[in-house]
């Protein structure tokens, strides 16, 4: 071998060492990121969460709805379990324009609905330090009640003009002309546990998305839109809600 071929033959390694050394460094390059690629990455990636945790907030919310409302069907047919055994009879509301204090009434629908329900009476979970706050895995709980200050608290409560106790006897279920148009429970504020469309403090609550859940004297549960229920402002008359019963008889007042 010469001194030419010597010199080819340095040149060519060399070549090729500069070759493989350049393949290794394009190698390197192509699994990493440019800044400008992790930029756009980052951006598609904000602009999905900006879609998708609305969209998973209103599914959270429907779902505590759904919950509200089978919480009031349990409700329903509670009261129904009731009225058999007592030839009609329908429970007392509790207190009416006053946050509830008196809590002992076995005839409350508090105590007397709740074992129906499989629950214990409302007094007998206060009295063994159990009673029901926002947040519990309750049928006296909705899942969107806020926590209140006041030492009672009901998230849900009976319509202010059934069984006041004003009334000498409680109302039967017989007396009530359009028991599929009468409320009879809804979601409420917590203090009170009676409640009617008002602007007073007592009034139901449009807690789901503006939305307050009901359930009517005949089972059936629906829900409507706060401004068509008059929450906050009051009882606009709708043939549909019906709060008042329509009975003979001594009766709440009318409410503002």
């Amino acid at each position: 071998m010469d001194i030419s071929d010597i010199c080819e033959f340095n040149a060519g390694s060399r070549r090729s060492r500069k070759g493989a050394v350049q393949r290794m460094n394009t190698g390197r390059r192509g699994l990493g990121f440019t800044l400008v690629e992790l930029l756009v990455v980052i951006s598609i990636l904000a602009v999905l969460m900006g879609i998708l945790l609305p969209v998973l907030a209103r599914t959270r919310a429907a779902a505590k709805s759904v919950l509200c409302r089978t919480n009031l069907r349990q409700w329903g047919i509670a009261l129904h379990c009731y009225v058999d055994e007592y030839d009609g009879g329908i429970p007392r509301r509790g207190q009416g324009i006053q946050p509830t204090h008196k809590i002992e009434r076995a005839e409350d629908w508090f105590n007397c609905l709740a074992p129906y329900a499989g629950e214990k009476p409302y007094k007998e979970l206060v009295a063994a330090g159990c009673q029901p706050r926002p947040g519990d895995d309750s049928i006296f709980v909705c899942p969107k009640a806020l926590r209140d200050a006041k030492p009672y608290f009901f998230s849900y409560a009976m319509n202010m003009y059934l069984s006041p106790w004003i009334r000498p006897e409680a109302h039967r279920l017989c007396e009530i002309p359009q028991p599929e148009r009468l409320v009879f429970m809804a979601d409420a504020p917590g203090p009170y546990s009676a409640t009617v469309p008002s602007k007073e403090d007592y009034s139901v609550v449009a807690r789901h998305e503006s939305r307050a859940n009901l359930v009517f004297l005949d089972g059936h549960v629906e829900s409507y839109s706060g401004a068509y229920l008059g929450c906050g402002v009051g009882d606009p008359g709708h043939e549909d809600v019906q709060w008042q019963t329509g009975s003979n008889g001594v009766n709440q007042p009318p409410l503002k």
